[in-house]
């Protein structure tokens, strides 16, 4: 898959039917994973027994996830860097201002309670997630780029996640950031890491198990929303439409401006698109671990909330830009017909 702002010229038949099933894939998993996640949050909130039973063991699931995603690096995703290094620096800047920012305005806006502002506040300060980078290629975005951006936030996670929360959350309740910077170590960076030298010492038997280790990611998304969820039922109630509309104000607000901030700064198409699904999907599995085992269950709804919401919005957004994408390039083969015919 070409990692420029232009598509190959012309592709072979093989490589055509690959891309052919890789799309196919996608948006199955696309079209599944939110299905998937709303099934679980119906099951964490009438079968509430059920998922406080699974609410000790969310650092375990999200320890899973990351690990997976870990299994899926290679070392050329970081090269990326030094190749391209002003579009990873955009994505992953944009990914730790404009997200948090629009945290705190919302919350503020819209006058939630301090536990959700929190929790809306921590969602802005997470990485990347990880769903983004089928989303990104469904969008025909740069997914190599998709890619590189998601590692290098979640590798910066650690630092900048609770440093943001403690600076933008810390009027609101107190927040331990030094033991969050522990915990997204724990759970993070130390899964991720192992899934990657894993992946540098036996590839060949990583690449056997790729197919499925998006499975894994969404069954380990799945059992943390069910946690959440069943930990907030009487918040869902009380509160639920308030959250759902601060979680659509804070995804859509940083899909159109990682697109457009992006764009300004003179970025190509592709790459302000992949920093568009970047900055407006979060990592809300890791959100939600962290705003229930920091603060209280209620302060990771509208975690679980964003964790439905984004992979929606994500689809959507996906089939708008590739319709976008099919108009702009028959205008421009039009458009240039009569230089071809002259």
């Amino acid at each position: 898959m070409s990692t420029s702002d232009t598509e190959p010229s012309a592709p072979s038949t093989s490589g055509a039917a690959a891309r052919t099933q890789e799309d196919r894939s996608a948006r199955m998993a696309v079209t599944v994973f939110p299905a998937l996640i709303i099934i679980a949050a119906l099951v964490g909130f009438f079968f509430v027994d059920l998922g406080q039973a699974l609410a000790p063991h969310t650092s375990i699931y999200l320890g899973i996830i990351m690990f997976a995603m870990g299994l899926t690096l290679t070392i050329p995703d970081f090269t990326l860097i030094a190749r391209r290094p002003l579009p990873v620096l955009i994505g992953v800047v944009l990914q730790y201002t404009v997200m948090p920012l629009l945290g705190l305005a919302i919350a503020t806006v819209l006058q939630l309670d301090p536990l959700l502002a929190v929790g809306v506040i921590l969602v802005g300060s997470a990485p990347g997630g990880t769903s983004s980078n089928v989303i990104t290629y469904l969008a025909k975005g740069d997914t190599a780029l998709s890619v590189t951006m998601t590692s290098v936030s979640t590798l910066l996670a650690p630092i900048f996640t609770p440093l943001l929360t403690l600076w933008l959350a810390g009027s609101y309740l107190p927040v331990d950031a030094g033991s969050m910077a522990w915990s997204i170590v724990q759970m993070v960076l130390v899964p991720v890491i192992a899934g990657l030298v894993i992946r540098l010492l036996l590839s060949k038997l990583v690449d056997r198990i790729l197919p499925a280790l998006p499975w894994v990611s969404v069954i380990g998304i799945c059992l943390v929303v069910v946690s959440v969820v069943s930990g907030s039922t009487e918040a869902i109630v009380t509160a639920g439409g308030i959250v759902f509309l601060a979680v659509v104000l804070h995804n859509g607000l940083g899909y159109l401006l990682g697109y457009w901030i992006t764009r300004l700064l003179r970025q190509g198409e592709r790459a302000a698109r992949t920093t568009s699904v970047e900055v407006g999907m979060q990592n809300s599995g890791l959100a939600a671990t962290l705003a229930a085992s920091a603060f209280a269950p209620a302060a990771a709804l509208p975690a679980a909330i964003f964790s439905i919401w984004h992979n929606l919005s994500g689809a959507f957004l996906a089939m708008f830009f590739r319709r976008t994408a099919g108009r702009n390039a028959a205008d421009q083969h039009t458009s240039a017909r009569p230089i071809a015919d002259a």
